[in-house]
């Protein structure tokens, strides 16, 4: 019985135990498909389990034959050379700096001039076989040109496997389509352009996207075999022999860079949910798992443990793509299974109701196409429609007939909720996805003047990958199907420039920010975090300090009192600030004696006494007047009085724990500085009396005594002393 690996590895699945099979062979696995890593790992697992006496068998012209057997027991390697024919290898090299249809054109004329025989060229794309076809139309009449890809249908793919009607040779334009498992009567000569064009996944970005590069030596190896499968044959390379050295041994694993969507569900079919604990040649990267497990568990086709759910039972049943499925059996819901089909066939299938990026536009003209392919897919989609009505038959999921109707854009969202992506700019040009990719879409495209689309299909970099097909959607149905995962945020902020908490209210799905408003009403508790935020990142200088409560700290520094620093006031600033703003939205309005309140509770009584009486706010001079102590002198704590307040004094006034000199800053009666000292005897005794004798000229109403000490301190002009 022959199978492909998709149907095998459906087969081991539903019969773990392989009832009726003795062996199984895995031909052709150095390409190296996940269905045939896959079902290698389950062959493996149910022959430990359940089959030890099953046979397992890996097979390919270009085995990597110590991993596989390492992977299957340090199973025996067993070569077999076969019939061959002998193959000559002629490296003809390229230029550079030329396209390469220009040199692959250039080798099949020099082939068709000394060789005979059909030839067979290996071309990355389908793009570089369409401008090689270009080039060698002149060969019409002598040979026959045809293209072999996947974009083909059966039938044009058939047309170059058969011989020419008119009796001219052939010339098979192929990508590595043409690799393996084919033989191509008449085929004696192979041209091979040394390139492959892989599709590459980038899972942060959940995006194909095709890269061109070198093709491994076992792909070379491959292409090179197909000249000599039925007689000698020769093979052109367009690389120099000495390139073979730098050519990668095999082609990458594809379970290395692709969607492992549909292979996690596979597993939790299998009833394994943890992929990492089968037997794998290259395992699958943990982060492709993750992203796998987070869209089915946003599917429910499993659950948080990875076990499959009812509903991804039914998933694996139809045969497509996880997300695709879930599109249909939704839609299938709503009565509109058919058309779900159609989509996901338009989807899957280019070409099908014609070019373009608007699935709806080509969904209508899928619906009056004509053809053999057309009728085909028409069929297909009748049949998965069917399927799907079935399973929810079976599963006892009724049809809600009073549901609206999904819209095209609505079931293509369903499929790929991560691609639902919004407007960014007028002309349609840029868009944003809901999982945060910047897309674009050419302005041209009747999709531009939408402000939703739900993107079935990108090719590119994450960074700016081009939608190649969407459809549109309207902002209502995004909130009726994707309401439970619109997140809902108030944001706030602290302006320092205006001094004011700022709020908005935000709704969000994803990156794309549906809706923001001004809040007008901001709680108390969270005003208090961002005001106690800005004051930690700004500093304390940013509250409204007033004059009383600025000399308090400073008194309490220079009395050595900590309670009221800046490192004390920001480590307890919730404990003595948060209290004192309820209603409080700005810093500047935060009351001055609720910040003097605030600061002798952090002194407390006995520690204010004790402040007063090392460092007090006032002196008291001889003369009954008060004066205002200034601690932040730079020279020291400082007084500023005139001179005659202080006669009848004879030494000097002390301040602080260790009994240091207040500074006396003296002036005339009209306030001019005449002297300032910390020695109050020796300025009496010494300059005095030449300070004196000036200003008894400029105020002789005053008392200028030769002896202050000995004088009665007032600051009365003489006369009023009479008096």
């Amino acid at each position: 019985m022959v199978l492909t690996e998709g149907i095998f590895r459906n087969c081991i699945i539903a019969d773990p135990e392989l009832t009726g099979v003795s062996a199984v062979l895995f031909d052709e696995v150095h390409e190296r498909s996940i269905d045939s890593d896959f079902g290698l790992a389950l062959a493996l697992e149910a022959q430990a389990a359940f089959r030890p006496d099953l046979r397992l068998i890996a097979m390919s012209a270009t085995l990597d034959g110590d991993r596989f057997s390492g992977l299957m027991g340090d199973a025996p390697i067993i070569t077999s050379k076969g019939q061959s024919w002998p193959l000559e290898l002629h490296y003809i090299g390229r230029r550079s700096e030329w396209p390469v249809e220009q040199d692959m054109a250039a080798a099949v004329r020099t082939a068709m001039a000394e060789e005979q025989g059909d030839i067979l060229i290996f071309l990355p794309g389908v793009r570089e076989i369409e401008r090689t076809m270009a080039r060698l139309s002149g060969l019409d009449n002598v040979a026959a040109l045809l293209p072999l890809h996947g974009n083909l249908d059966p039938a044009q793919q058939r047309a170059a496997l058969r011989k020419d009607e008119r009796g001219r040779r052939k010339i098979i334009l192929a990508t590595n389509i043409a690799e393996t498992s084919l033989t191509i009567d008449g085929v004696r000569i192979v041209i091979d352009s040394g390139l492959s064009r892989r599709s590459r996944y980038d899972k942060a970005a959940g995006v194909k996207r095709l890269v061109t590069e070198r093709a491994s030596l076992s792909a070379a190896t491959q292409r090179a075999g197909r000249a000599a499968r039925q007689q000698a044959g020769i093979c052109y390379r367009l690389w120099e022999e000495a390139g073979n050295g730098g050519l990668p041994p095999f082609d990458p694993p594809e379970i290395l860079e692709s969607d492992l969507t549909a292979l996690l569900l596979d597993c939790a079919s299998w009833g394994e949910g943890e992929p990492a604990n089968l037997r794998w040649l290259d395992p699958p990267p943990t982060a492709s798992i993750a992203a796998a497990r987070k869209a089915l568990i946003h599917m429910d086709a499993i659950d948080a443990a990875g076990r499959i759910t009812a509903h991804g039972r039914t998933l694996s049943a139809l045969p497509l793509p996880p997300h695709l499925a879930h599109m249909l059996l939704i839609a299938a819901r709503y009565g509109q299974a058919k058309q779900a089909a159609a989509i996901a066939l338009l989807i899957q299938e280019r070409g099908l109701g014609g070019q373009g990026d608007d699935l709806e536009q080509r969904y209508a003209r899928f619906g009056r196409e004509n053809g053999v392919r057309a009728d085909a897919a028409r069929g297909l989609a009748a049949r998965l429609a069917a399927m799907a009505e079935t399973a929810l038959k079976e599963h006892g999921v009724d049809k809600d007939s009073g549901a609206q109707t999904l819209s095209s854009g609505a079931m293509v969202a369903l499929a790929f909720p991560g691609r639902l992506s919004k407007r960014r700019d007028t002309g349609g040009e840029s868009w944003i996805s809901v999982m945060g990719r910047g897309l674009q879409l050419d302005p041209a495209s009747p999709l531009a003047s939408a402000e939703w689309l739900a993107v079935a299909d990108l090719q590119g970099a994450a960074s700016g990958a081009r939608i190649l097909s969407a459809a549109a959607i309207i902002g209502d149905e995004v909130d009726r199907l994707f309401g439970s995962r619109i997140e809902r945020q108030n944001s706030l902020r602290y302006n320092r420039e205006s001094d004011r908490i700022e709020g908005k209210a935000i709704r969000r799905l994803g990156a794309v920010l549906l809706s923001q408003g001004q809040i007008e009403r901001i709680d108390d508790a969270d005003a208090a975090v961002l005001l106690c935020g800005a004051v930690r990142q700004y500093g304390l200088d940013l509250l409204p300090w007033p004059e009383a409560a600025t000399k308090l700290r400073i008194r309490a520094d220079f009395a050595g009192h900590e309670a009221v620093g800046d490192m004390a006031l920001l480590n307890e600033l919730e404990d003595w600030f948060v209290p004192i703003i309820a209603g409080v939205r700005r810093l500047r309005d935060v009351s001055a004696s609720s910040l003097i309140s605030a600061l002798d509770g952090m002194i407390g009584w006995d520690a204010r006494q004790q402040i007063d009486m090392i460092a007090p706010a006032k002196f008291h001079s001889p003369a009954g007047t008060t004066h205002d102590i200034d601690y932040a002198a730079a020279a020291g704590p400082t007084v500023q009085l005139r001179v005659q307040a202080l006669f009848g004094l004879d030494s000097h006034p002390q301040i602080g724990r260790a009994q240091m000199p207040l500074i006396l800053s003296l002036t005339s009666p009209a306030g001019r500085p005449i002297q300032t000292t910390q020695d109050l005897p020796a300025f009496w005794r010494g300059s005095w009396h030449d300070v004196a004798k000036e200003m008894r000229g400029r105020y002789p109403k005053h008392n200028w005594p030769e002896k202050p000490w000995e004088a009665s301190a007032s600051l009365k002009t003489k006369k009023a002393q009479g008096r």
